[in-house]
């Protein structure tokens, strides 16, 4: 059974050749018409009508005559007699007809054939983009089609793997009061979530809550699997857990990573995040908590974060129970506006409701102290983290190593990271760099490299940063071979010497006083137009 697929539908006037005369009673049009309803053979009717001119006009009238579903076979029969035996050149007009003629009479594995064939005909037309769609729009009332035939024409889109056309087909059609059906959708996001811009699976299932258009059993197995598939399930499963402190089904999941990719994406209104969460919460996608929730983080991203704080005081007020996940948002915006007294705060009244802080809550605190540059603080909230058996981001741990070395405090951020890595934390190329740079201010050049040594036993590639750390603190210890080692190796890499490290070299060569060795790396640096 196929569905109502339409609650409003808006048609152009027919364009060229869907003509409003009525159809010829011509003997030639007649006769051939009857030809094929008797299954005729087609050398028979080729013999019979060798002289029969084709043009647009007749082979209109020849469909419209041959309309019915009765005679939907004889109308495909003469289109591919008509193009092989009468080399008549079909346009998108007359694929389109038989398109309708056949939708009509439920032959839908013909009109899938013949609506793949017109798609792939009209690939290359850049320039008319919604041309298939717009024939179709103007022959639908003609004759007498059902609107399955635009369903069928995305599918043909999403099987032909043309994903940007099939949406974009999506939306144009919206503007004529067409709407897609769900299993259209289903097939869409399907093929998507199969190519390399799987992004653009979220792009649709947010234009399908906006269109109340809402997910089928189907629908929730394809996003499920998109989120495994970009890695990303974990967290927001995590995230539901902090606010309802349960497992959630594949519904609630799906529909809160919209919320909270919308969110991300930062280029959509306020308003228009309310009124699908508004979508969602009256279809009962996800609970009063979680819609509640995400609320609150919605206004705290994209608002004015007093107002927020306002708004979620009220809620309270009206039974709200506050969870781990409202407290963390709350306390992020606020380490991010400096306002370090209100994110303790705020922990501390978690910990007197016995709200548990999660890994993000103490990562924004992290970062929120090491902008402000309050490092006993960034130590003392890492060191609590480890008590409670977590570990903090690769971010806030960089940022705070980073102010350390900056602070000439180096030596607490190393052994910081010694006690980390024996709790599993993975650093990167950044950690090591700023530990580097850390040292080289001290010029600590053993340390320097035990660090470079102990990057290259964990296959890390060092950036232009380390090297340029490296090869100044050699330098000033008066190590110049070394020193021009490290410039070797870095060319081995594929880095290009900066200014900063030709001009340290040229500096402490000329100092040495080794002008000629000088003159030859500035002529270098001046072949490389740096």
């Amino acid at each position: 059974m196929v569905c109502k697929l339409f609650t409003r539908v808006i048609f152009s006037k027919p364009r060229f050749p869907y003509s409003t005369h009525t159809v010829s009673k011509d003997y030639d049009v007649s006769a051939i018409c009857n030809s094929f309803r008797k299954g005729w053979n087609w050398d028979i009717i080729s013999s019979k009508f060798c002289s029969f001119k084709l043009s647009d006009s007749v082979v209109e009238q020849v469909l419209l005559e041959l309309k019915n579903p009765s005679d939907a076979k004889s109308a495909l029969s003469f289109f591919h007699w008509s193009a092989k035996r009468m080399d008549f050149k079909h346009g998108i007009w007359s694929y389109c007809a038989v398109i309708h003629i056949l939708v009509r009479a439920r032959l839908l594995t013909d009109a899938r054939a013949l609506i793949e064939s017109v798609l792939l005909k009209n690939k290359e037309c850049s320039n008319k983009k919604f041309s298939v769609v717009d024939s179709l729009l103007d022959g639908y009332k003609v004759y007498d089609s059902h609107p399955l035939v635009f369903d069928l024409l995305i599918q043909g889109y999403a099987k032909l793997r043309m994903i940007d056309i099939a949406f974009d087909t999506c939306r144009y059609m919206e503007e004529h009061g067409l709407s897609v059906s769900l299993i259209s959708f289903n097939t869409l996001l399907h093929v998507v979530q199969k190519t390399d811009k799987r992004a653009l699976v979220w792009d649709i299932y947010e234009h399908m809550i906006r269109k109340r258009i809402y997910p089928s059993v189907v629908t929730l197995r394809i996003m499920i699997d998109a989120l495994c598939k970009d890695g990303h399930l974990q967290k927001i499963v995590d995230a539901l857990d902090r606010i309802m402190g349960k497992r959630n089904s594949p519904s609630v999941i799906v529909n809160s990573s919209l919320i909270l990719k919308v969110l991300n994406w930062g280029d959509m209104e306020e308003s228009m995040v309310l009124v699908l969460l508004k979508r969602l919460l009256q279809k009962n996608l996800i609970p009063d908590s979680v819609a509640y929730s995400l609320i609150v983080h919605a206004k705290v991203k994209l608002g004015n974060l007093d107002s927020s704080w306002e708004m979620y005081q009220e809620m309270v007020k009206r039974g709200f129970q506050a969870n781990s996940f409202v407290y963390t948002s709350f306390i992020g915006a606020y380490c991010r506006e400096g306002r370090i007294e209100e994110a303790n705060g705020l922990m501390q009244e978690m910990e007197e409701r016995d709200l548990k802080p999660y890994g993000e809550t103490f990562d924004h605190l992290i970062i929120g102290c090491a902008n402000l540059e309050r490092l006993e603080e960034c130590l003392t909230v890492c060191e609590k983290m480890l008590r409670m058996g977590l570990i903090p981001s690769c971010l806030s741990f960089n940022k705070m190593v980073e102010k350390l070395g900056k602070k000439g405090e180096v030596e607490q951020a190393n052994s910081m990271l010694t006690v980390l890595l024996d709790k599993g934390f993975l650093p990167n190329d950044i950690t090591y760099s700023h530990l580097i740079e850390g040292y080289a201010k001290k010029d600590k050049i053993q340390e320097v490299l035990k660090l470079y040594y102990e990057m290259e036993y964990k296959s890390m590639s060092p950036g232009l940063s380390v090297f340029t750390s490296i090869i100044q603190s050699l330098c000033h210890c008066g190590k110049l071979e070394d020193a021009e080692k490290y410039v070797r190796i870095m060319k081995g890499c594929s880095l290009t010497p900066s200014v900063t490290i030709y001009k340290t070299l040229i500096a402490s060569y000329m100092q040495k006083g080794d002008s000629l060795r000088a003159l030859h790396l500035h002529n270098e640096m001046a072949s490389l137009e740096l």
